[in-house]
């Protein structure tokens, strides 16, 4: 790339990448401001977050090698969320891309032993081929009830490990899912976005109920997977509980390049109207699709991409409880109010998940 393409590349990577997100995702803030000052005297977004979590990773290595669990855990976490914005900088799955989420996947199997709570890389099979996801339970290992957590066209599964731990503190699994077009579901298994998605998502409830330790499914989709969280919960009675934050209910590629690149990527052409065919086939109409189980709808009011309106279609599919939380300065997802974000939804989702209710 030239001086001026990466000069380019990083700003618009900063963009859609804030200091607020990467501390949603788990980065730590130090390293996080050191990124964004780095990018900004113009070395390359993926090198230097690479290079950031190359030093986590070596840090987590010798405590570990010197018996310091906890603190391996905790630098193991921050490495992992720099590969997670690493391997961002890319849209299509090109060599970089793929061997920065290969490096991120082997660094999530060395967290497991050191990460203070069960976690495991799960799968599960469909359409011929291998679903992709991690699960996080509660330090007993028996969970009240499990949520299913992913997010859109670019923040997938392990990104949301910190929202993971807080639902354990509350008694709740996670299954961080990789749902078709997203992680190694894509990348290794070459499973696509396509009309249909929620019978992926289902596959992840059926796992859920096999094991009787991990309670009764809830789903929660970030960004663009609030709307196939909405539209699993729709089609899907076992689910008892479903939150959507930040989703359009009418998918459609949004005006700028970037987008676009995402959403060629996760359905696998970069086709327009073939994209624009699928997107149709993934709309949700209240008038035919409805959600009967509890519902809660999550909203910035300075979400730059998701306007109040384009969510209403989901409340307006509630045949049951559902309730609107807005932030009025909220970014998209609620990054910048993460913390508060997070416990109002797992405090949520552990009432409605009990197994005693």
């Amino acid at each position: 790339m030239t001086e001026d393409s990466v000069i380019k590349a990083n700003l618009a990577h900063q963009r859609a990448m804030p200091l607020t997100r990467l501390l949603d995702c788990g980065m730590d803030p130090g390293d996080a401001r050191r990124l964004h000052a780095r990018i900004s005297e113009g070395e390359p977004w993926d090198a230097v977050a690479e290079t950031i979590a190359t030093e986590r990773l070596q840090q987590a290595d010798r405590a570990e090698a010197e018996g310091n669990i906890v603190t391996a855990g905790e630098a193991r976490q921050r490495g992992i969320a720099a590969l997670v914005y690493a391997q961002m900088a890319f849209n299509f799955d090109e060599p970089r891309k793929v061997a920065l989420y290969r490096r991120l996947v082997a660094a999530c199997r060395k967290l497991t032993p050191v990460f203070g709570l069960p976690f495991e890389r799960v799968e599960t099979g469909y359409s011929g081929k291998s679903l992709i996801g991690w699960l996080v339970r509660p330090a007993s290992g028996s969970a009240n009830g499990t949520v299913i957590l992913f997010g859109g066209q670019s923040g997938w599964g392990i990104a949301y490990l910190p929202i993971a731990r807080e639902l354990a503190r509350r008694g709740l699994a996670t299954l961080l899912a990789e749902g078709p077009g997203q992680g190694e579901t894509r990348i290794e298994q070459g499973l696509y976005l396509q009309a249909g998605v929620e019978a992926a998502y289902s596959r992840w409830v059926d796992v859920i109920l096999d094991d009787p330790s991990l309670g009764a499914p809830g789903i929660w989709g970030n960004s663009y997977g609030g709307l196939w969280a909405a539209r699993t919960a729709g089609s899907d009675s076992r689910i008892r509980a479903c939150c959507v934050n930040g989703s359009f209910a009418h998918p459609a590629i949004l005006p700028f390049r970037t987008a676009f690149e995402q959403s060629a990527a996760m359905i696998g052409t970069e086709d327009r109207a073939m994209i624009e065919a699928v997107m149709e086939k993934l709309r949700f109409d209240p008038a035919r699709d409805r959600i009967a189980c509890p519902l809660l709808v999550l909203h910035g009011g300075a979400d730059p991409l998701v306007a109040l309106e384009d969510q209403q279609p989901f409340l307006d599919a509630a045949t049951g409880e559902a309730a609107l939380r807005v932030w009025p300065d909220g970014e998209h997802t609620i990054y910048n109010h993460s913390l508060e974000r997070t416990a109002l939804v797992g405090d949520w989702f552990a009432a409605r998940l009990d197994r005693s209710a």
